[in-house]
């Protein structure tokens, strides 16, 4: 497929405009835009590294996450956590336009960052990047989530592997990533003089907490609209048909 272009536009008062765009792999979903010649000293890979990256210095001398957010850190570096902000979302197929605070935009176009970066535990959400979403609300969250796992335990059913439709193993999906979190939080704090880049992580790792815990109960206030797809009269059409 054909690499797809996302771009983050910020406007805030008195401030010329930001503009953050990024090439995604049609296929994969990885960041596929040059890196800079000079990566800043934070972005090397044992400089708080997260715990338990499964990762070596010899083999990736930086972080693969950090490296995709040296940009934000620096472009969006006099940004305040509440500054407020309008902010579009243009992708191939449509802009969407939220008014909202420095710190709620910014932890959209983080997330979506560290998704399509090479970081071996934010890569599972790369399904969620190729469909980006940004400024999506609990429930809607817990739907794409959720749809996306028990998609890959169909993948996995299909390849013969055990599938695990019960969501037993999110929360573990879900700790992995609040380990990458903690840790560049820890990053970014060396790389910004103010708030907003850093409280952008803090607010994605709050989400990175509440999704596992609160999925069960998001679920089945989505079960009534399902009950089309499970009732008889659908598994009847062959047979009148």
């Amino acid at each position: 497929m054909n690499p797809s272009r996302i771009v983050y536009k910020f406007k805030v008062a008195k401030q010329p405009e930001y503009v953050f765009a990024l090439q995604l792999d049609g296929d994969t979903s990885v960041i596929i835009d040059a890196l800079p010649e000079a990566l800043p000293y934070w972005t090397e890979l044992e400089f708080h590294q997260c715990s338990g990256c499964p990762l070596k210095a010899s083999e990736s001398p930086h972080c693969p996450a950090a490296v995709r957010l040296a940009a934000v850190g620096s472009d969006f570096a006099n940004l305040v956590s509440y500054d407020h902000v309008e902010v579009s979302v243009e992708t191939t197929e449509r802009t969407i336009t939220s008014q909202t605070t420095a710190q709620q935009a910014l932890a959209s176009l983080i997330g979506l960052i560290m998704a399509s970066s090479s970081c071996p535990r934010t890569a599972v959400f790369r399904p969620m990047a190729r469909f980006h979403l940004p400024f999506s609300t609990e429930s809607e969250t817990a739907y794409r989530v959720a749809s996306m796992y028990l998609l890959a335990q169909h993948y996995a059913d299909r390849e013969g592997r055990k599938p695990d439709l019960e969501l037993k193993d999110l929360a573990l999906v879900y700790r992995g990533v609040h380990l990458v979190n903690r840790g560049m939080v820890q990053r970014l704090r060396a790389a910004t003089r103010e708030d907003a880049v850093v409280n952008a992580i803090v607010l994605l790792d709050v989400y990175a907490s509440l999704v596992p815990a609160a999925i069960d109960e998001l679920l089945k206030e989505l079960r009534p609209s399902f009950e089309p797809l499970l009732n008889a009269p659908l598994r009847n059409i062959e047979r009148e048909s």
